[in-house]
C-alpha cells in the first residue's frame, strides 16, 4: 500500500482524487495534434501501441455497445494490449498553456537560413521540445527538418535543434551550450547512441537475458524523434520527426559502427508523417521474420510490421511479474497481442493460460511462439467486453485469478479524456468481476494524458463498482531501456498496478 499512498500525496485515492486527477489532465495538456482515428466512440481495434491509425481490423471502431447495459460494463470492440507508446508517437499534447501554433508557416524557406531565433531572453526549461509561439517569425526561415543554431531575442546561442515549420513542435532540441557540439553530425549521433547503447548493453547487461530491447528512447536519451528498437538480427529506426528522418542515412551509419552486423530499417509512423507535414520517399524494406528471445521464451515477430517496431519491449519486466504470480493458477491475458504475458504466465507454471484478442495476424503469430516453446495456450479472437460479460457468468470456480487487462492507448487526445477514462473504468470494472477471489487484476495504461494519480484513483473506483475490495501491491512502469530525463516527464508513459482482489 506504500506504493499507493506516496501517488495520491499520502493518502489512499478517492473519487475526488479521481475526477480532479481527470480534470487537471484535461486542462493542462492542451491540444497540439489531432486526436488519431480510431479511439473515439468505441475502444477501437488496436493501431499501434500508442495509437498509430494504419491496419485498423475489424471495421468502424465507433461501434454501439453491442446490447450491454452502458451504466455497467462499457462495450465496443477492444483489441490488442501492449503499452509501447513511445515519447514521440504519444498525442503531442504537451504544449504549454497558451502555446501552439495558429496553422501557418512563417516567411519563406531558405537553405541559407541556418538558425532560429526564439521569442524571449528567459531560459527555456520546458524539455527538449519548443513550441511554435516560443519562436520568432520572420521574412524567410530554415528549410523544414534542417539542423540549426537556437538563438534567444538577444541573438545569444542556446543550442542545437531540428527545425520543422509544418509542426507545432517547431523545435527539437538536440544540445545546449556549444556551439561546435554538431560540426559534425555523424559523430555527434554516434556518441549520443553509444551512450544508450552502453547503458542497455553494459550497465543493464540486456543481451544476457534478450536480444529484444529500446536502443534508443528519443528524449530519455537526448535524441529527440528517434526511437531505436533491437528485434533480434534487425534495428527498427522509427523516425518522429522531419529532422532525424533527413538524417536517416547519418542514424544508420552510427548504428553501423555500434551493431555492425544487424540489418538496419526505416519507418515512419502515419501520425508522425501528418503531424510533421510530410511523406516518407521509401517504403519499409522487410527484413522478414525474426525468432527473439526473452528470458528463455522465444517469440516469433516481424519486425518493422505490424504494431509499432514490431515488438513491446516495455513490458519485459512486467511479464515477468505477472508471470511469478501466475505460477500454478489459472492466468487470463486480455488484449494480449502476440502472447507477451500469456506465454511468460505459461512457461513459469501457470496451471491455466487463455489469451484474448481482436486482432487475428497477431493471434497467429500469438499461436506460432506458442508452439515454438512448447506450451499449450489457449488464444481466441474475440472483443474483450462480450467475452468478460461470458466470463462473468461463470461459476467462481471456473474464473481466472490472475487477469491481464492491457488495452491500446484509449486516450488519444485531452478532448478524449473523459470518453477515454470511462472506456478504462467499464474494462476494469467487468475485470474485476471475473478475478475469482484471492486473485490478482494487472491492468496497464499507455496513455501518456492519464496521470498515474488518475490511473490509480480509476482503478479503485472501478473496484467500488464492481463491488471488489481490493488492496495495491505494487505499481508498475516501462522497462529501464525506456528511461525518462527529469525535464521531460511524459517519457514515462506506461502506467501499471497489480491489485489483489478479495
Amino acid at each position: 500500500m506504500a506504493a499507493a499512498v506516496a501517488a495520491i500525496g499520502g493518502r489512499a485515492p478517492t473519487a475526488e482524487d479521481f475526477a480532479a486527477g481527470a480534470e487537471t489532465a484535461a486542462r493542462s495538456e492542451p491540444r497540439v495534434e489531432p486526436a488519431e482515428a480510431g479511439s473515439a466512440g468505441g475502444i477501437g481495434p488496436r493501431q499501434e501501441r500508442g495509437g498509430d491509425p494504419r491496419q485498423e481490423r475489424g471495421g468502424d471502431p465507433r461501434q454501439e455497445r453491442g446490447g450491454a447495459d452502458p451504466r455497467r460494463d462499457g462495450g465496443g470492440p477492444i483489441q490488442d494490449g501492449g503499452a509501447e507508446e513511445d515519447p514521440e508517437e504519444r498525442e503531442l499534447e504537451s504544449a504549454p498553456e497558451g502555446l501552439g501554433h495558429g496553422g501557418s508557416r512563417p516567411g519563406q524557406a531558405s537553405a541559407d537560413v541556418r538558425s532560429v531565433q526564439l521569442d524571449s531572453d528567459e531560459e527555456v526549461t520546458g524539455g527538449p521540445w519548443i513550441f511554435a509561439r516560443q519562436v520568432r517569425d520572420f521574412l524567410t526561415r530554415p528549410l523544414d527538418g534542417a539542423l540549426v543554431e537556437v538563438l534567444d531575442r538577444s541573438g545569444r546561442f542556446l543550442g542545437h535543434g531540428l527545425y520543422n515549420s509544418a509542426s507545432d513542435i517547431r523545435l527539437r532540441m538536440l544540445s545546449r551550450g556549444r556551439r561546435t557540439d554538431l560540426d559534425q553530425p555523424r559523430q555527434f549521433l554516434l556518441r549520443r547512441l553509444k551512450s544508450a547503447d552502453d547503458l542497455r548493453r553494459k550497465f543493464l547487461r540486456l543481451p544476457d537475458v534478450t536480444d529484444a530491447y529500446r536502443v534508443c528512447h528519443a528524449e530519455g536519451d537526448d535524441l529527440p524523434g528517434l526511437i531505436v528498437d533491437r528485434l533480434g538480427g534487425v534495428l527498427v529506426c522509427e523516425h518522429h520527426s522531419l529532422g532525424f528522418y533527413l538524417l536517416r542515412a547519418h542514424v544508420e551509419w552510427a548504428l553501423g559502427q555500434l551493431y555492425p552486423n544487424l540489418t538496419i530499417v526505416h519507418r515512419v509512423p502515419p501520425n508522425a508523417a501528418r503531424a510533421e507535414g510530410f511523406a516518407p520517399e521509401d517504403s519499409l524494406r522487410d527484413p522478414g521474420e525474426q525468432v527473439l528471445r526473452e528470458h528463455g521464451v522465444e517469440f516469433t515477430v516481424r519486425p518493422g510490421g505490424g504494431h509499432k517496431t514490431g515488438f513491446f519491449c516495455d513490458q519485459r519486466d512486467n511479464r515477468q511479474i505477472v508471470a511469478r504470480h501466475g505460477a500454478g493458477r489459472d492466468v487470463l491475458d486480455l488484449c494480449c497481442n502476440q502472447g507477451g504475458f500469456a506465454l511468460h504466465a505459461k512457461k513459469q507454471g501457470a496451471r491455466r493460460v487463455r489469451g484474448v484478442d481482436i486482432d487475428e495476424v497477431v493471434l497467429e503469430r500469438a499461436e506460432e511462439s506458442a508452439r515454438r516453446n512448447g506450451l499449450e495456450i489457449q488464444f481466441q479472437h474475440a472483443d474483450a467486453f462480450p467475452f468478460l460479460r461470458n466470463e462473468r457468468a461463470r461459476p467462481e470456480s471456473e474464473r481466472p485469478q490472475v487477469v491481464v487487462v492491457d488495452p491500446h492507448k484509449l486516450i488519444g487526445s485531452r478532448a478524449g479524456m473523459e470518453d477515454g477514462l470511462k472506456k478504462y473504468h467499464d474494462l476494469n470494472a467487468l475485470a474485476l468481476e471475473c478475478v475469482r477471489p484471492g486473485g490478482l487484476l494487472a491492468s496497464f495504461s499507455c496513455s501518456g494524458l492519464l496521470p498515474e494519480s488518475a490511473f490509480i484513483g480509476m482503478l479503485f473506483q472501478s473496484a467500488r463498482r464492481a463491488q471488489r475490495s481490493v488492496r495495491l501491491i505494487q505499481q508498475l512502469g516501462a522497462a529501464p531501456d525506456h528511461p525518462q530525463r527529469p525535464d521531460f516527464a511524459r517519457s514515462r508513459y506506461l502506467k501499471g498496478a497489480l491489485l489483489y482482489v478479495e
